[in-house]
């Protein structure tokens, strides 16, 4: 069999289990992962897994000279191989065979140049030690450092409980604070009074007219840190409290709150679907939020023309539902805004982790740099870790619910365990995806769409938001759509140049988990008992607008890709 076609058969066993178990045997979609990144261990031969390590840590051959004695690298890591150092260069004795040592090398010399875009790579020249090569040295084969080599030989020889653990725990590293510490902070933005302060204040800013762009914009900068559910949970009984005092747009106001939401959702980290790609990815955690917010914002911008325009044609009934009566809407409206917490105090742990991280990353520029003493230098970039500044407005959080709400130690203690057991089950299934991108990477798939004839950069983020879409809509979870393919894809962003940045590789992603909500989709049942809409209504109004937003949010990534690739 050929190797791609086995390749293409364990990515489509892994994925039809993810797929299956969760829409048809309904599975958790941590056991549907799981299941599926042990799968694709057994299925995928030692061969492979050892060809795909080594193949991530390769140094490209330039140039071969005619007596097979002289060779050239390029290095894009600066400084990661000098003068003396032994290399090994690999390859195949005859097609299909395993790849191995052909011949062994000694850097010579090492000389810095830019490329045509401007980035700065290393060309290193090598001489092959006499007798070593069995074969004459090809452009398709590759230098690697024993190193690496050795690793790749026991990454081969591992278990698959061994691969699968390794991929779990990896993506706990990374991520499993940041998703315990966000839950904290959205149970405290709940029940402090804090989220309903943003909503309210930005409502009463922009006035009764604007009202839906408030709620958009307060779904929008909600859903950072708070899951959509909640986030809809919180704001739906705002929306049905406006109805109440107007009469009149329910529509408009629901579709307002799912277009903020439900795009940060699916773009903007510490939500879990994009923290997890934007780290599978190697994208940073800041340049995936400004990225994330601004393609966000302007896809949430259309799905909001679309809700004004839909609700000039259609009247959605104003429906009593089991979760709000008229009296809650009558006391919601009554309340004061003197009794919840400053609107300052209540975006600081929203806003805060996102300068924090922001300033260390701005930290990358020498221009900047150079302004910074050591000291404050160190400070920031103390500060700008990721789960340093979570942790921040964790205790910024925490202390505002204290003052507002003077709960006991034992009340504040039951809230976070409720909080964290939202979050725990998060991290697991994050980390789950996690194992199964880890073990779809090692069946080499990177470097079978590497292969691919003109592979251009639109064709790659293309494939990325079509792959998603349809994931998404075959098995209704969005975060479950973007885990499975960046498991797929993920590989790319350090097995090639990709000729732009990683980030819209992730926004890609983000935007393809958006098309098509229906039956099989949580949210989608949440959206519509909330709100009292029928099945029908909710495929009717939220469906199209959630597939627009997606469709919209692509075609900016297209355009940055095109026009701002950011290489």
């Amino acid at each position: 069999m050929e190797q791609s076609t086995l390749v293409l058969l364990i990515i489509f066993s892994g994925v039809a289990i993810v797929i299956g178990g969760v829409l048809f045997f309904r599975l958790h979609a941590f056991l549907a992962l799981l299941a599926a990144a042990i799968c694709v261990g057994f299925l995928t031969p030692a061969s492979q897994i050892e060809e795909t390590s080594l193949r991530k840590n390769k140094l490209k051959l330039i140039e071969v000279d005619e007596e097979n004695q002289k060779l050239q690298i390029e290095i894009t890591k600066l400084g990661s191989i000098q003068p003396g150092m032994l290399l090994l260069i690999m390859g195949r004795d005859q097609p299909k065979f395993p790849l191995i040592p052909i011949a062994e090398t000694e850097v010579k010399r090492v000389t810095a140049k830019f490329t045509e875009t401007g980035k700065r790579i290393a060309i290193a020249d090598l001489q092959i030690r006499e007798g070593s090569a069995s074969r004459l040295i090809k452009l398709d084969d590759f230098a690697i450092t024993p190193t690496n080599y050795q690793a790749a030989i026991m990454q081969g020889k591992q278990s698959v409980g061994e691969r699968v653990a390794a991929g779990f725990g990896s993506t706990c590293t990374k991520i499993g604070i940041l998703i315990a510490l966000a839950a904290i902070i959205g149970m405290c933005l709940l029940e402090s009074g804090a989220a309903e302060r943003i909503v309210r204040s930005s409502v009463n800013f922009v006035g009764e007219k604007l009202a839906p762009l408030a709620f958009m914009a307060s779904g929008f900068l909600l859903a950072i840190p708070v899951f959509f559910d909640t986030v809809f949970y919180l704001l739906i009984p705002l929306g049905k409290a406006m109805r109440f005092r107007t009469g009149k747009n329910y529509l408009l106001y629901v579709l307002a709150i799912v277009t903020g939401g439900t795009m940060a959702h699916s773009l903007v980290p510490p939500t879990p679907g994009p923290l997890f790609v934007a780290e599978q990815l190697g994208v940073d955690i800041a340049t995936m939020m400004i990225g994330g917010m601004i393609v966000g914002s302007v896809a949430a911008l259309f799905g909001l023309g679309y809700a004004v325009m839909i609700n000039k044609r259609c009247v959605l009934p104003f429906r009593d539902s089991a979760d709000v009566t008229k009296e809650d809407l009558t006391k919601l409206a009554a309340s004061r805004l003197e009794d919840l917490p400053a609107l300052w105090l209540s975006l600081t742990p929203i806003l805060l982790p996102v300068i924090l991280i922001a300033g260390s990353t701005m930290l990358k520029f020498e221009s900047i740099k150079n302004v910074c003493s050591p000291e404050i230098q160190s400070l920031i970039l103390t500060l700008g870790n990721k789960n340093m500044a979570l942790g921040i407005a964790t205790v910024i959080a925490l202390a505002t619910l204290i003052r507002q709400k003077k709960s006991s130690l034992s009340e504040l203690s039951t809230s976070i365990q409720a909080s964290l057991s939202t979050g725990g089950v998060i991290i697991l299934i994050t980390a789950a995806g996690g194992a199964f991108g880890g073990v779809l990477q090692q069946t080499g798939v990177s470097d079978l769409i590497e292969s691919l004839p003109q592979v251009s950069p639109l064709m790659l983020v293309t494939l990325a938001f079509l792959i998603t879409t349809a994931i998404r809509s075959a098995q209704g979870s969005s975060t479950v759509a973007m885990i499975t393919t960046v498991g797929i894809l993920g590989g790319i962003a350090e097995s090639t140049t990709l000729g732009f940045h990683p980030v819209y590789l992730a926004l890609a992603i983000g935007c393809g988990s958006k098309p098509i909500s229906w039956m099989n989709d949580s949210g989608f049942w949440v959206i519509g008992k909330m709100s009292g809409m029928t099945e029908g209504e909710t495929l009717k109004y939220v469906t199209p607008m959630t597939a627009l937003m997606g469709i919209v949010g692509f075609v900016i990534v297209l355009l940055g890709v095109q026009f701002f690739p950011m290489v």
